[in-house]
């Protein structure tokens, strides 16, 4: 496999047009994943096809999937291919949920920072 599988999945997501295309670097975080990327649609017949478009790509390079969750609503779809999980979701449901500044946190971030722990608690927005 020359091409690494981040690389085959923003591809995929970049060839259905996604929007906001985040990859985060997460082996320092979880030994669950290595990457974790985010992306948009802008309806749910989109956010449908960006998935699907990931995970043919993705089988086409040879890339074995473990699973896909949420495509019967298709407000957030999760892709997962083991090292790399791809969510994809509608904007709303990505604002409301912040994967990215989620995943972003280092250990002991909540606690220096008294406005980030509030926010996670649910405090404020």
């Amino acid at each position: 496999m020359t091409q690494s599988l981040k690389d085959v999945v923003i591809a995929a997501l970049e060839d259905v047009k996604a929007q906001n295309i985040v990859a985060l670097d997460v082996r320092e975080l979880t030994g669950v994943m290595d990457h974790m990327i985010v992306a948009s649609g802008n309806s749910n017949r989109q956010v449908k096809s960006l998935a699907s478009n990931v995970a043919v790509e993705g089988k086409k390079a040879g890339f074995s999937i473990i699973g896909v969750e949420g495509d019967d609503t298709s407000e957030w779809i999760l892709v997962d291919f083991g090292d790399v999980i791809v969510h994809i979701m509608l904007p709303a449901t990505r604002a409301f949920y912040d994967l990215e500044r989620l995943w972003s946190m280092r250990p002991g971030d909540a606690q220096d920072d008294p406005e980030n722990e509030r926010h996670l608690l649910g405090d404020i927005d």
